[in-house]
C-alpha cells in the first residue's frame, strides 16, 4: 500500500513530459512563414511566431497553422492579384502584336491614301494646268471617300465610283462641246449612256474591281486586328468566381499556412486549378482558330496582285489614260449623246487655229514623268514603306499562326513556369501537403469542368462577357471571308440578300453618297461661233474640226 502513491506520481510525471513534447512538436516556429510574408509587403504585427489551432481557417487546412483569419484573407486577395498577372503576362505576346500591328498597318494606309492623293494632284496640275485645278473637287471628293470607307464609313465603293466616273464624264463632255451650253436634266441624261458608250475605255470596270478587291480586303483586315486587340484585352480580365478564388488561394499560398512557403504547386494540380477557372476562355478557341484562319487568307490577299500599294501607287495614270481615250473619242461619243438626249443649245465661242489642237492636246502621263524633288515622289517613300509593310505582313502571318489553340493551351503556358510549379513531382505541394498529386487532369472547356477535382464549376452557367467575344469573332470572320472573295458585307442586313456576284456585291441599304452638280464651264470668247442651226447643217468633217477646235481654244486658254 505503501508504493500506491509513488506510482500514481511517476505515472503522472510521465503523462506530462508525453504531452508537454507532443504541445512541443505540434507548436512549431513560423519563422519562415514570417519572413515570406514579409517580403511580400505584408506587416508582421499579426503573424504568430509558432503554429496556432486552425479553427478559424475557411480555405486552409484547420490543423496547426501560421495563419489567423486576417492573414488567410489577405493571401487570398494576393493569389487573386498573382493569378491576373500571370494571365497578363502569359496573353501579353498575343494582345500587343494586335495592338502594335493595327496601329501600324492604320498609319501606313492611311498615309499611302494621302500620298497617292498627292502624287495624283502634283501630276495633273503639271499635265492639264487649270483644267483640272478648276475641276479638282471630284478628285478631292474621290480620295475623301475612299478615306472614308477605309475608316468605317458607310460608303458603297462600287456606287461611289460610278458617281465619280459619271461626273468626270459630265465635266469631259462640256469641256469638249464647250459651244454648247448644257442644263442640268441634260447632264443627268449624260450620265445614262456612261455603261452604254464606254467613253473612258475598259479602265473604269478594271479600276474598280482593283480599288473595291483592294480596299475590302485593307479594311476588313484592319477591322480584323482590331477586332482581335479587343476581344484578346478583354477575355484575358478574368471574371474570378468564388470558387476559383478559393482554389487559387488554397494552391498558391495554403503552403504558407502549413509552415511551408517554400513549397511550390505540383504541374498536374495548377493544370486542373487553372483549367476550372479558365474553362470560359478555353471555349473561346474555336471561334478564336476560325477568325485566325480568316485573318490569314486576307493577308495572303495583301500579298497578292489586288494589295492596296499595286492599285494606289498607279491611279493618277490610270484616270490619265481615261480621260486620253475619253478625248480620242470624244466625237463619237458626242453623237451618241447627241442622238440619246438630242442636241443641246448652241452658244458663242472662239476658236484658234488648228494647228493649235495637235500641239495642246491632252498627252499621256507616264510614271518616269512625274515631278521629282531631292527627297524623292511621295510614291517612292511610299514603295519603301510598302516593302517595310510586306515584311510586316509576313511577321504578323506567323505571330497569328501561334495564337491559334491559345485560350486552350493558357493553363499550360501559365502551369509551365518554373516561378509558379515544381518540376519535382515529390517535392512539391498537391493540395495538403508536400508529395506526388494524383488525381487526372481534366480536359479543358467548360462542360469537362463537372469532375474537376480542384475548382467547382457550374457548366450550366457560361461567362456570358466571353460569349460575347465569341459572337464579335464570329461576326468578323464572316466579314473577313467575304473579303477575300471580294464582297462587302458591311451594306448587308439581316436578311443577307445579295444582288449580283463578285466585286462589290451584296448591298443591300443605300449609302449617303453626296452627288454634285457640276457648274458650267465658261471660257473667254474673242470672236463668234456659227449658230446652232449653221452647225447642223455643216458635214460631218467641218463639225469634228469645229468641236475640236472650239476644245482647244478653252485649253490654250486656261494655260
Amino acid at each position: 500500500m505503501s508504493r500506491t502513491p509513488v506510482v500514481i506520481f511517476t505515472s503522472l510525471c510521465l503523462l506530462f513530459f508525453t504531452l508537454s513534447c507532443a504541445g512541443d512538436v505540434k507548436s512549431r516556429s513560423c519563422g519562415d512563414v514570417r519572413e515570406a510574408y514579409a517580403v511580400k509587403g505584408f506587416s508582421l504585427h499579426d503573424v504568430p511566431h509558432q503554429e496556432i489551432p486552425g479553427e478559424h481557417l475557411r480555405v486552409c487546412s484547420q490543423g496547426y497553422t501560421c495563419c489567423t483569419s486576417a492573414m488567410e484573407e489577405r493571401l487570398g486577395q494576393q493569389s487573386k492579384q498573382e493569378f491576373d498577372r500571370l494571365v497578363e503576362e502569359s496573353s501579353h505576346t498575343i494582345r500587343t502584336t494586335f495592338t502594335s500591328k493595327h496601329k501600324k498597318f492604320d498609319e501606313f494606309f492611311l498615309e499611302l491614301l494621302d500620298n497617292s492623293e498627292k502624287s495624283l494632284n502634283d501630276m495633273f496640275v503639271r499635265t492639264y494646268g487649270k483644267l483640272y485645278t478648276r475641276n479638282s473637287e471630284m478628285f478631292e471628293d474621290l480620295f475623301s471617300e475612299l478615306k472614308r470607307y477605309y475608316t468605317g464609313g458607310n460608303v458603297n465603293l462600287e456606287e461611289m465610283l460610278n458617281d465619280f466616273w459619271s461626273r468626270l464624264l459630265e465635266r469631259m463632255f462640256q469641256l469638249l462641246n464647250s459651244q454648247y451650253t448644257f442644263t442640268d436634266d441634260y447632264l443627268e441624261c449624260i450620265s445614262k449612256y456612261t455603261d452604254q458608250l464606254k467613253p473612258f475605255g475598259d479602265v473604269p470596270r478594271k479600276l474598280k474591281a482593283q480599288v473595291t478587291k483592294a480596299f475590302i480586303a485593307a479594311r476588313s483586315f484592319v477591322q480584323g486586328l482590331m477586332v482581335g486587340r479587343e476581344v484578346a484585352n478583354r477575355v484575358a480580365r478574368v471574371n474570378i468566381s468564388p470558387a476559383c478564388s478559393k482554389a487559387l488561394t488554397k494552391m498558391l499560398h495554403c503552403p504558407y499556412c502549413g509552415g511551408m512557403p517554400e513549397l511550390k504547386p505540383c504541374a498536374n494540380y495548377c493544370q486542373n486549378v487553372m483549367r476550372g477557372c479558365l474553362a470560359n476562355q478555353a471555349d473561346l478557341d474555336p471561334e478564336w482558330n476560325l477568325f485566325i484562319d480568316a485573318m490569314l487568307l486576307v493577308a495572303d490577299r495583301l500579298e497578292g496582285p489586288f494589295n492596296i500599294e499595286a492599285v494606289m501607287e498607279p491611279i493618277d495614270v490610270k484616270i490619265s489614260e481615261a480621260i486620253m481615250t475619253m478625248q480620242d473619242n470624244s466625237m463619237q461619243v458626242s453623237e451618241k449623246v447627241f442622238q440619246g438626249c438630242g442636241r443641246p443649245v448652241g452658244v458663242g465661242r472662239s476658236a484658234r487655229g488648228i494647228s493649235d489642237v495637235f500641239n495642246s492636246r491632252f498627252r499621256p502621263y507616264s510614271p518616269e514623268e512625274r515631278p521629282t524633288t531631292a527627297a524623292g515622289t511621295s510614291m517612292d517613300r511610299l514603295r519603301i514603306v510598302w516593302r517595310t509593310m510586306q515584311h510586316s505582313v509576313m511577321d504578323i502571318k506567323e505571330k497569328l499562326k501561334q495564337s491559334k489553340k491559345f485560350w486552350s493551351s493558357l493553363p499550360d503556358v501559365i502551369c509551365e513556369e518554373d516561378k509558379v510549379t515544381d518540376p519535382d513531382e515529390e517535392q512539391c505541394w498537391n493540395s495538403h501537403t508536400k508529395g506526388r498529386y494524383f488525381p487526372e487532369v481534366v480536359k479543358d472547356g467548360l462542360t469537362n469542368q463537372l469532375n474537376n477535382p480542384e475548382v467547382e464549376v457550374d457548366i450550366t452557367r457560361p461567362d456570358t462577357f466571353v460569349r460575347q467575344q465569341i459572337m464579335t469573332l464570329r461576326v468578323m470572320t464572316n466579314k473577313l471571308r467575304n473579303a477575300y472573295n471580294g464582297k462587302d458585307v458591311y451594306f448587308q442586313d439581316s436578311s443577307d440578300e445579295e444582288s449580283g456576284s463578285g466585286s462589290g456585291s451584296g448591298f443591300t441599304t443605300e449609302p449617303e453618297v453626296v452627288h454634285t452638280e457640276p457648274p458650267m464651264v465658261e471660257a473667254d470668247i474673242s470672236e463668234p461661233q456659227p449658230a446652232a442651226d449653221a452647225a447642223r447643217r455643216q458635214t460631218p468633217q467641218v463639225q469634228i474640226v469645229i468641236a475640236v477646235t472650239a476644245f482647244v481654244s478653252l485649253v490654250l486658254q486656261w494655260r
